[in-house]
Formats: C-alpha cells, structure tokens, sequence
C-alpha cells in the first residue's frame, strides 16, 4: 500500500543583495515557513557571491524539497539595474530610478561598449545562453531607450 504522493518540490524566488544574505525578513520568514534553516541557506549565498559587488541585487530561486534539503540558483542582476548603474543614474530615496517620462526626458546616458558588457553579463546565465550576443545587444538597447537612457556611440 502507498502512503500517498509525495510533496512537491517548493520554489521560492527572492532578490538578495550579494554578500549580504541574513536570516532577518525577507529571507528568514520565507524560507523558515518551508522548514530550512535560513542561516545555512545565507552562509552558502554569501560565500557564491563573494566575489560581486556587495549590496548588488542578486535573484535567487531557492528549490525546497519534501525532506526540507534545498539547492537554489543565482541569477544575473535585472537587466535595468545594471543599465541605472552603467548610466550612473542619480538615487532616490536610495534606489536608482529611471525616468518617469521616458522619450522625453533622459536619467543618464550609456555607451555601446556597455550595452556590449550587460550582453556578456546575461549570456552566462542559463536560459539566456542560447540567444545571440546581437540579439541580446539589441535587447538592452530598446531596455535602456524604455527608462531613459540614451544610448551613445
């Protein structure tokens, strides 16, 4: 006789600045109501993204299995994160914003080598690594005009 199917797998999705994983919200609460420990899931997190800029952004999908174990993957910054940061936009309320009206008003202003640079960032992520450089390069550019930033020789 089976006892019955057994527990999915979990997935949760959280946004963690490198290095800076604690076990304080967002991190404690929602990786604790699924039974983990979110003190060992922060020491592993820090120590993968040691060698990143501290405080970036990082996405983060966390896999939680029935008997508690879990694994996770780290994605690559937002696309308009990097953009903001590449443009040097100005931050408020300490986050960078793009514009409120873009097309018609500009928060900073890129060069082709850094659309070129972002490309090269998301390709080494997984799901993008089939995509073309070019293709991607494209991407960003039509990214960047969408919140503001011009994009220059």
């Amino acid at each position: 006789m089976s006892k019955g199917r057994a527990a999915a797998d979990q997935m949760v999705k959280l946004i963690v600045g490198a290095g800076g994983a604690s076990p304080s919200p967002p991190i404690g609460p929602a990786l604790g109501s699924r039974g983990v420990k979110s003190i060992d899931f922060c020491k592993e997190f820090n120590a993968r993204t040691a060698h990143i800029i501290p405080g970036t952004p990082m996405p983060c999908r966390v896999t939680v299995r029935a008997d508690r174990s879990f694994h996770f993957d780290i994605r690559t910054p937002q696309t308009s994160w990097l953009l903001l940061a590449a443009a040097q936009a100005p931050e408020k309320n300490g986050k960078r914003k793009g514009a409120s009206n873009p097309g018609s008003e500009t928060v900073g202003t890129i060069s082709l080598k850094h659309v070129y640079e972002i490309a090269k960032i998301k390709q080494t992520e997984l799901r993008l690594s089939g995509l073309s450089r070019e293709g991607l390069c494209k991407s960003i550019v039509w990214q960047a005009r969408s919140i503001g930033i011009e994009v220059v020789p």
